[in-house]
Parts: C-alpha cells; structure tokens; sequence
C-alpha cells in the first residue's frame, strides 16, 4: 500500500468539490488532488437535466450538466490533479485518508488540509416506517432520474409520489413529459419541502395534484406496485381514520428528504449538528478538527447549486491559507457562539472567531415552518441590532443575515449572537 504527500486532499468531485478546488489553486496551493468515487466529475448535477442552474454564479440559464462542465472543464485546464472511480474509506484526526480504485489498490494519502464534499444522500424506505411488502416499483426520486436521464430506462407509468421535495417535484414533471401519469404528490408535512418555483412549474402547470398533511399508509402488489393508499395525518403526524384515498398505480418514488453524507466525518471525531447532521463550523468554515473544512451539502442541505459554489469557494481559500500560513492556529479569544431564536432551526456558521473575520459573515438558516410578515433579528447577547422584514419564509427555502464587521468591531465583548424572529 502506497503512501503520499500532498498539500489539500478534496474529497468530493461533484460541485463543492469542484469550486473549492479551483478556489485553492487561485489562492496560491499547487498541490491539490480531488477524489471522486463516480466515474466522472460534477456529481449529481451530471443526472440534473432541467434547466434553473447558473443564474447567480453564471447570470444565465444552464441545465446540471453545463454547470458542472464549467467546474470541471476549469479544474482540467489548471491541471488540478484528480482520481476517479476512487473511494474513500476512512478519514483520521491528522488528516490522513485512506482511499481505493481499481488502478492503485488501496492506498493513504496525508494532507496538510482536507475539505469535506461528499455531498448527500436520499433519505430511503427503511427510514420511513411504511407499512406493507416490499414489491418492486418503489425507487427514491434521485434513483428514477438516472434511470430516466442517464441510463434512458423509464421506472413505471403510473406513479404516486410521497414527499414534495425538490427531486420529487421535478421528476414529477419528467415523468410526465415521458409520458407517465402522475397521479399525486403527498406530503407528510402542511408545507412544501421545495422551492415555490418548482411547486408552480412542475406540479401546477401539469395539473398535478399537492396534498399535504398526507402521507403512504399502505402499498398493494407482492411482485410489482399494484397502488398506494394514503390517508391524511394529524398534528402529531398520524393517519386520522376515515380518509384513506387509494391510487392504482405501479411506481412508488419517494422523496422525503436528504441526509449529508458525514460517516467520514463522524469517524473522524468531528463535532456534529444533530440539527443539520453537518459539522460544526466556524466562519471560515473549519471544523473541530484544525485543517478539516466542510462545504456544500455534506454541511447542511443547500437549495441552489449557486450558493453550494460559493461557498465551497470559501472553503477551498481558507484551507489555502491554513497551508500557507503552515497550519499555525492563531491564540485568539474563546468563539463566538451562534444561536437559534425563535422560529429557527439551525444556522452554518456555528460559531464565529474574531481573528478570522475579514468582512461581513454570512450566516444562512431555515425556520422551522411558514410564516408571514415576519422581522428576522440578529441579537448580540440579547440584544437587538438589526432586523430585516420578510413578506414569507418557509422551511424549504433557505434564509441568509450578514453579520457585518461593523457591527463586531462595535461590540468586542459580545459572547453570543442569536438569530430568530424579532417581535414588533
């Protein structure tokens, strides 16, 4: 088993992976080397044919594969070294990854500094409770769209989906436009777990119905799906007696949720969040773990592939400066801790450290359901600072406060900087 050197090991070739390493080539850090267990770069954007990708980064319109051709193609041209087909097996606390391919067998790498971008994972049947056998028929939605988009294998064409996540509105559409019907989206929860957009242009402009507060109670079919029963569920989330509603159907997608890919980072005795299931970070996106950096949906799950960019971009130039400063760690003062308020689950950074703050932190969140004409507020220890008014916020769209120098340079003592909802 063979053993090397190199500067920032990425683990990751899709998106995140991508940007962060181009961004540690700009920043000055030649020796840079992304392992990818596909067999090629971009990652899930590769199977995302739609259009709706590149208009904050690109200004323009471009589908998954155009936008992850635009990385890649980069990170070709620089030369950024990278292995395919490679995966990798174990991460430790001084950075050394363990890795296998066909080509080398299994091997180690150190780095001076790693950057998590492993992405994410669909949350599957076994995690749902669902009553019934287990036929053939029942795919998540990411799984139905390589198979529609890449492998040209259509899943079924009578179809009921359970979640409405933003995979599952899309397929929604796909489907349709491949000539299946698409009977019923069911969610569990009384919102939407996608953006509003995709609610309007894959579900409303085909007519497809949205029925929330529902959710699969039973499925019918031993050998393939022969229909679902879905009833509607109450405030704690149980069927209420009385409303099942059965549809034939012979495909099941699912679409409930997605869950960062982080058994590397437990196993390498990274604090976690058991809110997002990401690390824990600072604000220059460093974890408990001095050199580890985390970005993309391995932290928490993003909206946009646009925000993804940039800010792995951020991880990739603080991992650069980790390396060229020789991994020092400033003695700073204790961190500053971030906290939820009111109507907020979760906010990426965790923490703040003075001596890393160049300019304004960006703080993103969700809150934990729908609201109306609502005030987020940022406190400094209890007090308000600032506030800004939002017509609506939902859980499946992501928020975004800009913590700004200004306002940390003019409370230097300030121990705790909580974000949640301002009362009028």
């Amino acid at each position: 088993m063979y053993c090397r050197n190199v500067d920032i090991a990425i683990i990751g070739g899709g998106p995140a992976g991508l940007a962060a390493a181009l961004a540690a080539r700009e920043a000055g850090v030649q020796d840079v080397l992304i392992l990818e267990r596909d067999t090629k770069l971009g990652g899930i954007l590769n199977q995302c044919i739609h259009n709706g990708f590149g208009l904050h980064t690109f200004k323009e319109e471009l589908t998954g594969p155009e936008y992850a051709a635009r990385f890649a193609d980069r990170v070709i041209a620089e030369g950024i070294e990278y292995k395919l087909g490679t995966m990798v097996v174990d991460l430790s606390k001084d950075k050394t990854i363990t890795a296998m391919n066909r080509e080398d067998g299994m091997f180690t790498i150190k780095a001076k500094a790693v950057i998590l971008a492993m992405g994410c994972r669909e949350r599957p049947r076994g995690a749902l409770g669902i009553p019934g056998f287990r036929p053939a028929g029942i795919f998540s939605a990411g799984t139905a769209q390589r198979f529609v988009n890449i492998e040209g294998i259509m899943p079924g064409k009578e179809v009921v989906i359970l979640g409405s996540g933003d995979i599952g509105l899309i397929m929604a559409r796909r489907m349709t436009l491949e000539g299946a019907k698409v009977k019923v989206v069911a969610e569990l929860m009384p919102y939407s777990g996608g953006l509003k957009r995709n609610i309007v242009q894959c579900l409303n402009d085909y007519g497809i119905p949205l029925k929330l507060s529902h959710t699969v109670v039973d499925i019918k079919g031993k050998e393939r799906v022969e229909g679902v029963t879905i009833a509607q569920v109450d405030a704690k989330n149980k069927p209420i007696p009385g409303t099942e509603e059965f549809y034939a159907c012979d495909t099941l997608l699912l679409s409930c949720g997605l869950i960062p890919e982080n058994e590397l980072t437990t196993g390498a005795g990274i604090e976690m969040n058991p809110v997002t299931s990401g690390a824990v970070v600072d604000n220059s996106l460093e974890t408990s773990i001095p050199g580890i950096y985390a970005c993309g949906n391995v932290l928490h799950v993003h909206d946009l592939v646009d925000y993804v960019s940039e800010e792995a971009g951020n991880a990739g130039r603080n991992a650069a400066k980790f390396v060229l400063d020789a991994g020092r760690e400033e003695a700073g003062s204790d961190p500053i801790i971030m906290k939820t308020g009111k109507g907020v689950r979760y906010t990426v950074p965790s923490k703040i450290c003075r001596e890393k703050v160049e300019k304004d932190v960006l703080v993103r969140f969700r809150v934990d359901n729908v609201y109306k004409d609502v005030k987020l507020g940022i406190f400094f220890d209890g007090e308000l600072v600032r506030s800004v008014k939002k017509r609506t916020v939902a859980p499946g769209e992501m928020e975004e406060l800009r913590i700004r120098k200004e306002e940390l340079d003019k409370f230097p003592d300030v121990r705790e900087i909580t974000v949640g909802f301002a009362e009028d």
